[in-house]
């Protein structure tokens, strides 16, 4: 606030005073409401996506549970396009990633619910080793059940995955040995092939498993007031906007340009993409960089069409720097496009079409240096990186 010199008596320099005083306390308290705002809007963004991720769990259970009980060739189609499905709600989530949130904290699901690389022969079968995994050895493990799966999960090394979306994912498609397609798992697999009836205990199992953490996620954000919403919600604000700030900072710059695109290119090997056997990490990827522009404009378009939103990052960034907020504007846009013009499938771009994906890199760091500077903005120090 602009201070002018005053000539004349005491009294009306002390009168003249009061309404910037005045004036001066309710622009604080109007910054603190917005903030405070914008914090309720992510909670509620978070939930809505949490929610639809559980419902669309849902239905990809009834899938495998109707394949389970009768499999045949169009019950394993269902269930893949189920599968297909659950991932589009799931993939704008990972935005609430490296955000000191329940997803990924000590006891957190994330590793049960979205682990990859996953080592096949940790599971089931695989070329040259027909005796390969957890369901062809019954002498070891008798019983196939979640609590089996919870307890094999990453025991050994964090490619010993036994369950989430990529686990259900092998078992559907299987193998992906094409170098234009996705895998293409027999359905003798699940009816005369040796073990199959395990490998349907897997399955169900599984997909069990998927909807008893994302349920864990919903009752987290639920705005009942017992998860860590409350926990959230009762943060400082300042403290609140930086976990939000990081986490899109950290997923656009580091997790989703360099570990699950740029490391792809890197090596030239699928099995280094995030979705290796469904051949979807193209829809992974936008449906990634999708949350991030969620978080960013404080909206999110649920699975049925209807929208949560509220005030936003964007709205924070721009009543103190309205340029900056349209230079961040400019960049999740420009990210939403270079992601999306990733030519399908990804193992093909990753060889074929090196210039777009690396073109996608590059949006995406410069949009996750962008929210440090939105940060910044509002006197919030955030860091981008993953830790080592």
């Amino acid at each position: 606030m602009a201070r002018f010199p005053f000539r004349g008596t005491p009294l009306l320099v002390a009168a003249l005073a009061l309404p910037l005083t005045a004036v001066g306390c309710d622009s604080s308290d109007g910054k603190a409401a917005e903030r405070s705002a914008a914090v309720t809007t992510y909670a509620d963004v978070v939930l809505a996506s949490y929610e639809d991720s559980y419902d669309a769990a849902v239905e990809l259970d009834r899938a495998i549970d109707a394949f389970v009980a009768s499999p045949d060739q169009a019950g394993l189609d269902a269930a893949k396009e189920a599968w297909l499905d659950a991932r589009e709600p799931y993939g704008q989530t990972e935005a609430y990633r490296f955000a000191n949130g329940p997803i990924d904290d000590a006891d957190g699901p994330e590793g049960l619910l979205n682990a990859w690389p996953l080592d096949e022969s940790y599971v089931d079968y695989v070329v040259g080793d027909l005796d390969a995994g957890i369901i062809n050895r019954p002498a070891e493990f008798p019983t196939i059940d979640e609590g089996l799966l919870l307890e094999l999960n990453e025991q050994g090394g964090e490619e010993n995955v036994s369950a989430g979306y990529h686990a259900i994912e092998f078992l559907l498609w299987g193998q992906d040995l094409s170098a234009d397609g996705a895998g293409t798992r027999p359905i003798t697999d699940y009816t005369t092939a040796p073990n199959a009836d395990r490998r349907k205990a897997y399955l169900a199992a599984a997909s069990d498993l998927l909807l008893v953490h994302l349920g864990e996620m919903v009752e987290e954000w639920d705005s009942d007031g017992a998860g860590y919403r409350a926990t959230f919600l009762a943060l400082d604000d300042e403290q609140a906007l930086r976990n939000v700030f990081t986490g899109i900072g950290t997923l656009a710059k580091s997790e989703l340009a360099v570990e699950r695109m740029f490391v792809a290119v890197n090596n030239q090997d699928q099995e280094d993409e995030h979705s290796c056997f469904s051949d979807n990490t193209h829809r992974d990827i936008v449906t990634n960089a999708l949350g991030i522009a969620n978080v960013w404009r404080g909206s999110y378009t649920r699975t049925d069409g209807s929208t949560v939103s509220g005030t936003s990052l964007a709205d924070l960034v721009r009543a103190e720097d309205e340029a900056l907020a349209d230079r961040i504007d400019a960049n999740v846009q420009a990210a939403l496009s270079a992601v999306d013009a990733i030519p399908a499938p990804f193992d093909q771009a990753i060889i074929d079409d090196q210039q777009t994906v690396l073109a996608a890199v590059d949006a995406l760091q410069t949009l996750g240096d962008s929210f440090v500077e939105g940060a910044a903005a509002l006197d919030i120090a955030i860091n981008n990186e993953l830790p080592d």
